[in-house]
């Protein structure tokens, strides 16, 4: 008589939680997605032809890297403006006297891409203010959208004057626009975010723009319904990312994060490197990571250099842009915002207790008076860069 095999266990429950867990995640993570791609379509189809007049008055660096600020923080892409500025740069004019100008020099091109990288952080900060109403969880989601805010803006205050007095960026820029191998051999890079989410998302506008009946509303008007649709739909999304990532703090899918994605240093910034070149969204990739600094699933330290690579993978876009332009100056450009970001880890990474203090301390002061995070969004997204572009410009 042969003893009777003993049957195989049932998964334990804890398994099945995590998963349904998980699960929920990701379709959270989906509908986040969503809400971003809803929302940037809206503000870019209320905002783009503003930011493109916009960009065209820049004789003066100040005002340039302040028409980036406010022209990002409007349409919430950095790559959509720095592509504006690569076809600006490209495109050409023909003066009354007979010369041929471009719409937008380089020289005048390079602080508006510096202006865009502050600008494209207004996204991860405004997902930050979902933690606002639990303190301890607002204490470190904010420093978290802030060290990136931080980051862009000492990398300004540093290289902006050395650019403007000695050109290095728009020097090194040149020289590798020269390589006349590179001209002309530009490609679309195919998106899975969008391939994802993208027909989603126009599903929705068709729907409003059936719903809406007339051509004339869709310019505009739809926007009008579909931004509070995208910010309803983005904290939804974030309500049960949060909610779930509280519950698998401390189980396995905390050790895959915190080991396995944000390990150390050089994995985190390839993996900010990767994301963000792959779906052509910085805003995206830098505002996911502020949900998990949130629920205490990874610390500040491990998404500052994920943040950095994260700037270094956006300009992706715009250099595929300019080579498919083949015009020097269109690449030119678009090299220049890839070693602005080169030379701004290059001086503030060995340097990053800085970032990562102001950050911290930013944030303190906020968590004491958390309607400071709003005054913050619009003094520095709205007030300073309006004003002192009239200003500069009289």
């Amino acid at each position: 008589m042969t003893a009777d095999r003993p049957l195989l266990p049932d998964p334990k429950p804890g398994i099945w939680r995590r998963i349904l867990r998980i699960a929920i995640f990701v379709a959270a993570l989906y509908v986040f997605l969503l809400s971003i791609q809803l929302l940037s379509g809206s503000l870019k189809l209320l905002g783009k032809p503003f930011a493109e007049t916009l960009i065209q008055f820049t004789d003066n660096p100040i005002i340039g890297l302040f028409i980036g600020i406010l022209a990002t923080a409007l349409i919430q892409s950095s790559s959509a403006t720095t592509s504006i500025v690569v076809s600006f740069v490209a495109a050409t004019i023909i003066l009354p006297s007979g010369e041929v100008q471009p719409v937008l020099t380089v020289t005048n091109a390079i602080p508006i891409i510096m202006g865009a990288n502050i600008g494209t952080t207004i996204t991860n900060t405004l997902v930050s203010l979902y933690h606002i109403s639990r303190k301890e969880e607002f204490t470190r989601a904010f420093p978290s959208a802030m060290v990136h805010d931080i980051f862009n803006l000492l990398s300004v205050a540093v290289l902006l004057p050395i650019e403007i007095f000695f050109h290095p960026i728009q020097r090194v820029s040149g020289f590798l626009s020269g390589a006349q191998a590179l001209q002309g051999v530009g490609f679309k890079m195919w998106s899975p975010l969008k391939a994802v989410v993208k027909p989603v998302a126009n599903g929705v506008i068709d729907l409003v723009r059936w719903i809406t009946g007339t051509e004339g509303f869709w310019d505009k008007g739809f926007a009008v319904i579909t931004i509070p649709l995208a910010l309803v739909l983005l904290f939804f999304g974030l309500q049960f990312m949060v909610k779930n990532m509280r519950k698998l703090a401390g189980s396995k899918t905390e050790v895959v994060i915190d080991k396995y994605l944000f390990g150390g240093p050089v994995r985190a910034f390839l993996l900010g490197v990767v994301i963000t070149a792959v779906i052509q969204s910085s805003s995206v990739t830098t505002s996911f990571v502020v949900p998990l600094v949130g629920a205490g699933l990874i610390a500040l330290e491990q998404i500052f250099p994920y943040t950095l690579g994260a700037n270094i993978g956006t300009t992706v876009t715009a250099i595929l842009a300019a080579l498919a332009t083949g015009t020097p100056e269109g690449i030119q450009v678009a090299f220049a915002h890839l070693i602005f970001n080169i030379f701004g880890i290059a001086v503030w990474y060995p340097l990053k207790i800085v970032p990562l203090t102001l950050a911290r301390l930013v944030g303190k002061s906020v968590t004491k008076h958390r309607w400071l995070a709003f005054v913050y969004i619009v003094v520095i997204f709205i007030i300073i860069p309006v004003g002192l572009i009239l200003l500069l410009r009289r």
